[in-house]
């Protein structure tokens, strides 16, 4: 059997698997509690919600065993164990988490009982990335408060054989690519914000209910929970509020060493970026600085903020 064959035989064997359950029966250790989400909104420096609910994106965390694991009764099924079993057998043996997206449909509120099951959702044929070639297996986590569905976790990781790099004689003289820069996270909740790059406008959501300007893009304010928000486009004045000088670990794409800067907005949020214009060495905080839009590779656009001192 050649090797496209067996590699078709293996993805029907897993295809069998997407439908059937991972998870059944979970529940969470807690209910949902002030102090968790107190202790969560002043790890992440977000402000506890004024209703008192749970911030949406602590979905999770009500479903995590932590230390001691899960209570009994929840377990991770056969059928999901099955699937490492092939992909293990077939030599995909490495495993890295990819992405995860969550859909919220109602808040999380203290006194909440959180029970949770999980399906196999989908598994990719045979995709080859820069890490190796093997299947992406996606699980969808529905999550319950008091038995009426809250929201949905999905978590997708890829099981694969990594590549490996082929030598030649004279690897001195051979020409390498030029490096690429890391490609931005685009899903839905994030899209509008790239799309306004492209256009050369920065554009910081503001939430509808309590006017609130946040950035990075959020499904949902921070401040007052409300799901409906607009844009601002940034008037591209800041200062560099904090930095930091990478010189490890090393990346092609970059050429160390190098600023990253927090910078304050005039519009009083904080963005990520690196500082153009100025050695590393002499950025600083209260660094004056104004936007400006740098194109990746030709295929996307960032954010860059240049110094305004000579």
């Amino acid at each position: 059997m050649t090797d496209e064959a067996a590699d078709g035989d293996l993805y029907e064997r897993l295809k069998v698997h997407v439908g059937q359950t991972a998870a059944a029966g979970g529940e969470g250790k807690d209910p949902v509690n002030e102090p968790m989400i107190r202790h969560w909104c002043e790890a992440m420096g977000h402000p506890v919600p004024a209703d008192g609910s749970a911030p949406a994106t602590m979905l999770q965390v009500w479903t995590m065993g932590g230390l001691s694991g899960h209570t009994a009764g929840t377990a991770r099924s056969s059928a999901y164990d099955d699937v490492f079993a092939l992909l293990d057998g077939a030599g995909y043996t490495s495993v890295v988490a990819t992405d995860c997206e969550q859909e919220y449909l109602r808040p999380l509120r203290p006194g909440d009982r959180i029970t949770f099951d999980a399906v196999i959702e989908s598994i990719s044929p045979r995709k080859t990335t820069k890490l190796g070639t093997g299947h992406f297996v996606t699980t969808r986590m529905d999550v319950q408060a008091n038995g009426e569905l809250s929201g949905t976790h999905r978590f997708r990781i890829l099981k694969y054989a990594p590549a490996t790099t082929a030598k030649t004689p004279d690897t001195a003289t051979t020409a390498k690519p030029a490096a690429r820069r890391p490609r931005p996270v685009v899903n839905r909740d994030n899209a509008g914000y790239w799309e306004g790059l492209e256009r050369h406008e920065l554009l910081i959501q503001r939430c509808s209910g309590c006017g609130t300007l946040r950035l990075p893009w959020l499904p949902g304010c921070n401040a007052c929970g409300s799901p409906d928000w607009d844009t601002v486009r940034a008037a591209g004045e800041g200062t560099v509020f904090s930095y930091v000088v990478m010189h490890h670990p090393p990346f092609p794409a970059f050429d160390p060493p190098y600023a990253v800067a927090l910078v304050e907005l005039a519009e009083g949020v904080r963005i990520l970026g690196n500082v153009t214009g100025v050695p590393y060495d002499k950025v600083r905080a209260g660094l004056p600085v104004t936007l400006e839009f740098l194109t990746v590779d030709g295929e996307f656009t960032l954010p860059v903020f240049r110094s305004v001192e000579d």
